[in-house]
């Protein structure tokens, strides 16, 4: 029984030390190490508890040893002093051969608490090894008839340093007849290759003996040497020609040892012994030797040993055919050894979240691991999910992954996924695994209602009926059951004087919006406000959207005339000199409208006049003028009736009479002298009553005019503030009104009034009115044609 639990026990430890290897150590870099070949052991490589940030006695402490793969113990950890030294001697060439750069991976554990650091260590070469020539003694039978270029390839020299200790180039000893030159083959191995510069003379030398030496490029460089006896034959003018000069074959690691790789095949057009072929293997190395197998008569090349992918997966073979005369050709054959993929992907999952909540940011859901038995690509594994799915695979250390949300997720657009993993090997065939997993996402009140606008504009037209549906807003909200349900309502306007809660109501169930009482454009153009939706969720969520309201103006008010004042006790009358010239301003007509835009353009028309044809209104500044010279046959008094129209619809108007009277000039006979005016006064006591009366009808007009300009900044800046507005202080100069850019007027215009008294009586005299200059305002043809846009009666 005590046995069983301590077995359960250490089952657990072991899947607590792979769990938290993969979370602890995912995405670290090894630290790296170097050491040079041939070091002593016990040598000094690193301070190990300095590097990993630890005490010196806490390395004893905490358990801390050495992991190398297959349990090879090249370093050693000394754990009093956290030094970390070499096991023993290490030889680069017999722990890596030609695998340039020699790494030996190892790792370091921690066991209480747990924890996992990689290291590699890098063993560095040293030139300790000369080249060696497989075969020192070579022998070339060159026919005499060679020429000059001609290239004899030789056996090359092998070096078992790598990098620049390896093989740099070869030399010959000097001769008249031949140079060396070093060429390259494709697996970067050097070789040499004799080139005949001189022809040869049989009769004069019959056989050369030349000295092949191979060096490395090492500090000091080390060499090795090759005897070359050269035999100078008689012509044989055929040499044996292959069938293709490179042969490329692909053979499983698991072929059987006498599998037929493949056959070369050559031919020598000579007869006899000179067109007999025999093939062997050429500049083979001591591996290929031992691996391949030609058959000299058929050239069958053949397998004598168990091949290894994982050890070497390329061969380079190089076939001589050497016919009886001593003439030879070459080619060479490629080997690519194919890995066998027989092992699928195994999953090992190590922890699982089923249920992730919609607002958790990259949650952890699954921690699994992934091993393939098979080597290189068959063993290398991709891992991959579906592309539609908010989830990643974070890579670990040791094909560890953790099955991780990309982001929030959102229950609203999606309440459960259906997770595959597959893992495919890079093998042909690929092999592949898959993990199903299904996943929840429980919902929170994570989304706030939104509104289908951020600004609504309503129009409503003045004079509107209470109550009535200016419009609507509409928000909607994704999340389900009580988190949807949204509640309107108006917010606190920012303009404190805004009285929106007696203008506009709002439905909390529908957000449609009513007009609490009717609205006037001349008092309020335009005012806006905010809406809130909310959503009943906990804790609850809202937004906000702006709402402008535009009052339509509607034309409801008639023009007002300014002047001719109009108050039903004393006409206005005009005097007019019978000297004037046809386009003489007789009066102005002034009038405002206090509606807006079109509703507030004014047309001025001549309806009724005493003389039809002698006096025209300007259409569009109500300007009376004479229409054409006086004479003596016209009417001292005239009564003009005006008509003022606007634009809207339906149109508005006004009218005005104005009474004009002729005379001969403004001092005889209706402006008497001072002595004349007294006694008329004593003798008529109606001069008197006329004078009351007219100066009542100025003051009344002064005080029209001072209103109205009160009355339009009262308007401008309720319309530019929404608040109210005073009448502004100051006294008004009285002899002067000056009317300007209001209405449809383009101009100014001033009127001086002025009473004269005398001995005892008095006499209202106007006095033409001061015109302004209109050169920068009024187009030259219209002073040259003073009937141009009148209303003539």
């Amino acid at each position: 029984m005590e046995t069983s639990g301590k077995f359960i026990c250490r089952q657990r430890q072991v899947l607590l030390f792979f769990l938290l290897l993969g979370l602890s150590q995912a995405g670290l870099e090894p630290r790296r190490y170097s050491v040079v070949e041939e070091t002593e052991g016990r040598s000094f490589v690193t301070n190990l508890a300095k590097d990993l940030g630890l005490g010196q006695r806490d390395l004893s402490k905490r358990g801390a040893r050495v992991i190398s793969k297959g349990n090879k113990l090249h370093l050693l950890l000394d754990l009093e002093t956290g030094d970390l030294l070499l096991g023993e001697k290490l030889d680069r060439e017999e722990l890596c051969g030609h695998t340039d750069p020699c790494v030996l991976r190892f790792q370091v554990l921690l066991e209480n608490p747990l924890e996992f650091f990689q290291a590699e260590l890098q063993v560095i070469d040293i030139n300790d090894h000369s080249p060696v020539f497989i075969d020192r003694d070579m022998l070339l039978k060159i026919p005499e008839s060679s020429l000059p270029g001609t290239t004899f390839p030789l056996k090359n020299a092998q070096d078992v340093d790598v990098g620049r200790n390896n093989i740099k180039n070869y030399v010959i000893s000097p001769n008249s007849y031949f140079r060396v030159l070093t060429r390259n083959r494709s697996d970067g191995s050097k070789y040499p290759e004799l080139v005949l510069d001189k022809v040869l003379d049989r009769e004069q030398e019959p056989e050369l003996r030349l000295t092949l030496t191979a060096q490395d490029g090492g500090s000091p460089p080390r060499s090795g040497i090759a005897q070359i006896y050269i035999e100078v034959v008689d012509i044989n003018d055929n040499a044996p020609e292959f069938e293709q000069p490179l042969y490329r074959v692909q053979i499983p690691e698991d072929s059987p040892i006498g599998f037929l790789i493949v056959t070369v095949s050559a031919t020598d057009v000579d007869t006899g012994v000179n067109g007999e072929i025999f093939y062997s293997l050429f500049q083979a190395s001591e591996e290929i030797c031992e691996t391949f197998e030609i058959h000299p008569e058929t050239g069958e090349i053949r397998l004598k040993k168990q091949l290894d992918f994982e050890r070497i997966q390329f061969y380079e073979v190089h076939i001589e055919a050497r016919d009886g005369g001593s003439l030879s050709g070459k080619c060479t054959v490629l080997i690519q050894v194919t890995d066998v993929n027989d092992n699928v992907p195994e999953v090992t999952l190590s922890a699982f979240t089923r249920h992730i909540p919609e607002n958790s940011p990259e949650a952890v859901v699954a921690v699994l691991s992934v091993s393939d038995l098979d080597s290189e690509e068959n063993g290398k594994i991709n891992c991959s999910i579906q592309d539609d799915l908010p989830f990643l695979l974070k890579s670990s250390l040791e094909n560890f992954y953790t099955l991780v949300t990309e982001g929030p997720l959102d229950r609203e657009s999606r309440a459960e996924y259906n997770i595959t993993i597959t893992f495919t090997d890079l093998g042909t065939p690929r092999l592949k695994t898959q993990l199903n997993l299904t996943v929840t996402v429980s919902d929170v009140n994570d989304n706030a209602p939104t509104f289908s606008q951020t600004t609504y504009t309503l129009r409503v037209r003045e004079n509107n009926s209470p109550a009535l549906h200016i419009g609507s807003v509409s928000a909607t909200d994704r999340d389900s059951g009580a988190n949807a349900q949204v509640t309107y309502s108006l917010l606190p306007p920012h303009d404190p004087q805004l009285p929106l809660g007696s203008l506009v109501s709002i439905n909390a169930d529908n957000g449609q919006l009513f007009a609490l009482r009717s609205l006037d454009f001349e008092a309020l153009q335009a005012f806006e406000f905010r809406v809130g939706a909310a959503d009943r969720g906990s804790p609850a969520l809202s937004s906000q959207a702006l709402v402008r309201v535009l009052v339509a103006d509607a034309n409801d008010n008639a023009p007002f005339v300014l002047y001719p004042l109009q108050n039903g006790s004393a006409p206005c009358t005009e005097l007019v000199p019978r000297a004037a010239e046809a386009g003489y301003l007789v009066a102005k007509v002034v009038a405002v409208d206090g509606d807006s835009g079109q509703n507030a353009w004014l047309s001025y028309q001549l309806l009724k006049a005493t003389e039809p044809g002698l006096f025209g209104v300007w259409a569009h500044n109500g300007e009376v003028r004479t229409a054409r010279p006086l004479s003596e046959r016209d009417a001292v008094k005239h009564r003009l009736l005006v008509l003022v129209r606007d634009h809207g619809e339906p149109p508005l108007s006004a009218s005005v009479t104005l009474h004009v009277l002729l005379v001969d000039g403004f001092s005889q006979p209706y402006l008497p002298l001072p002595d004349a005016a007294a006694a008329e006064a004593r003798a008529d006591p109606l001069t008197v009553y006329l004078v009351v009366a007219l100066a009542s009808v100025s003051s009344l007009f002064l005080f029209s005019v001072l209103v109205f300009v009160a009355v339009r900044l009262c308007r401008r800046r309720r319309a530019a503030s929404g608040g109210g507005c005073s009448v502004p202080e100051g006294p008004f100069p009285g002899h002067l009104v000056d009317v300007s850019g209001a209405g449809t007027l383009s101009h100014s215009y001033q009127y001086e009034v002025c009473l004269r008294g005398g001995s005892g009586t008095g006499e209202f005299k106007f006095l033409k009115p001061i015109m302004p200059n209109f050169q920068s305002h009024s187009p030259g043809p219209a002073e040259e044609n003073p009937n141009f846009g009148f209303s003539i009666q």
